[in-house]
């Protein structure tokens, strides 16, 4: 088997561990609060990062870190785990799984906004067509198709959905700045995003231990949606010839994430929201076109 093939499998396997995670997410948080999901999962995740670290014979590099790294780690810790994963499950908390999953893919149309004053891009007229391609299928998403009355399904749940988007963005565009290796980096952003989280549980909830179901769903969370599948990507893009190769593939997500929603949680899929989640695609997709003819 020849590497663009095997990267093809990686990029498939991660595609269809992430399409799973929405549809996780509210079975666990109908178990446990979204705080106490988050404080399980991210250990979850701390665990399997520091045994991939193992198998990888990485564990030298824990310790072989600056003062300007731990900084750096400590608030990418802040941004992710421990503010993303905050807002994402209260937001999943208050909307159905088909209206939050696609908010929450806006991320990559963010990117490309917060570029402008963080990495001084240059935004072009396309830019601001995409961003109202997506934008308009936030609107159909967040009023069920009802855009004349622009009555908005549960406000505060969108507002959390968009939100956390944008709390990715920052970290992923600031994340590209630390050069170190990823799965050393990815270890200190939940070993500090850990610590926040145990701070902000004992001052705002308790700790408790959830049903089986809870803790499973909790630890699968941790498993596929924090931890493994990351480097399951990580190998995708390795193999690849060229990322374009592969990274289109992870637009399938959402549409097959709603396939699960649909038969797991038994959640008739409304009309609105796949329209919705087309337009949110279709304006990431068109600003990744540009971006590879640009380059």
């Amino acid at each position: 088997m020849n590497n663009q093939n095997k990267a093809y499998i990686y990029a498939f396997l991660a595609v269809l561990c992430w399409s799973t995670v929405a549809t996780a997410f509210k079975i666990s948080l109908n178990e446990q609060g979204y705080i106490q999901l988050l404080l399980i999962s991210s250990f979850s995740s701390l665990v399997t990062l520091f045994i991939i670290l193992c198998f990888q014979k990485k564990l030298n590099l824990i310790f072989n870190q600056s003062y300007q790294d731990i900084l750096k780690s400590l608030v990418l810790g802040i941004l992710n785990p421990f503010l993303y994963y905050l807002v994402l499950f209260k937001a999943y908390s208050l909307l159905p799984a088909q209206i939050a999953q696609p908010l929450n893919y806006t991320w990559g149309i963010v990117v490309v906004i917060l570029s402008v004053p963080i990495l001084k891009q240059k935004i072009r007229f396309v830019n601001i067509l995409a961003l109202t391609i997506s934008l308009l299928g936030v609107i159909i998403i967040s009023t069920k198709g009802n855009l004349l009355s622009l009555k908005f399904s549960e406000p505060l749940g969108v507002v959390l959905a968009v939100g956390s988007s944008l709390i990715w963005s920052f970290y992923w565009l600031y994340n590209l700045k630390d050069k170190r290796d990823e799965v050393v980096k990815l270890f200190y952003n939940f070993f500090f995003g850990f610590l926040f989280t145990v701070i902000f549980t004992i001052i705002f909830s308790k700790i408790q231990i959830p049903s089986t179901v809870g803790l499973l769903s909790a630890f699968y969370i941790g498993l596929f949606e924090m931890g493994i599948t990351f480097i399951i990507w990580l190998k995708a893009l390795k193999y690849s010839k060229y990322t374009s190769n592969v990274s289109n593939i992870i637009y399938l997500s959402p549409f097959l994430s709603l396939v699960f929603i649909h038969f797991i949680l038994n959640e008739k899929i409304l009309f609105s929201s796949f329209i919705g989640l087309l337009f949110i695609i279709s304006g990431i997709i068109l600003q990744q076109i540009v971006k590879l003819k640009r380059k």
